[in-house]
């Protein structure tokens, strides 16, 4: 078994699964929670990182913008019940330096590369703060916030897709030798 530390995708797989676990429990899924199972002192985080970020995907959801965002929030089931179980076994067992994982991996990689696709096309379109989005109310952020909203969006479309490609080719590296042992075994 080589160290996590002498694989470096998957020790950014594994630190790209540490970091998402806490994202998706404190902040992603408090629009999917019921409202009772929600510490009072955690029901401020989207209210702070909307102050700072403006994310249109995560006001949509909250009903802090206009628009119709039930597409997002049926990504947050998603991340909530396929994805954070994956971050949580996906870590567990690139720790271990398991292939098992690879399959998960790549139905994750992909999964997840086509779920944020559409969430950068709302960031691309969303309008750029003006005089005019301002005082027509309409839901808008500034250029900084578009780039800080680009910067953490995404992270999460370019490490999925190395995992779906990576891993694509691992699971056909093991493929071929499994079959070149079968044929080995066949012949003799």
């Amino acid at each position: 078994m080589a160290l996590l530390s002498s694989r470096p995708l998957d020790l950014l797989y594994f630190s790209f699964f540490l970091i998402h676990i806490p994202a998706t429990l404190l902040l992603d899924c408090q629009a999917i929670y019921p409202p009772w199972a929600i510490p009072t002192t955690l029901q401020s985080l989207p209210r702070m990182y909307l102050d700072f970020s403006a994310d249109p995907l995560i006001a949509g959801v909250l009903g802090y913008a206009p628009g119709d965002f039930n597409w997002f929030r049926s990504f947050l089931y998603v991340e909530a019940f396929f994805q954070l179980p994956v971050f949580v076994l996906g870590a567990f067992k690139l720790w271990q330096d398991s292939p098992s994982i690879y399959p998960l991996l790549l139905i994750y990689g992909a999964s997840t590369t086509t779920t944020v696709l559409p969430c950068l096309v709302v960031l691309f379109t969303t309008p750029v703060t003006s005089a005019e989005t301002i005082a027509a109310g309409i839901h808008s952020i500034t250029p900084f916030q578009q780039l800080l909203l680009l910067s953490s969006y995404v992270p999460f479309l370019l490490v999925p897709l190395l995992m779906t490609v990576d891993m694509a080719f691992r699971l056909s590296k093991l493929v071929q030798t499994g079959t070149g042992v079968a044929a080995k075994k066949k012949a003799a």
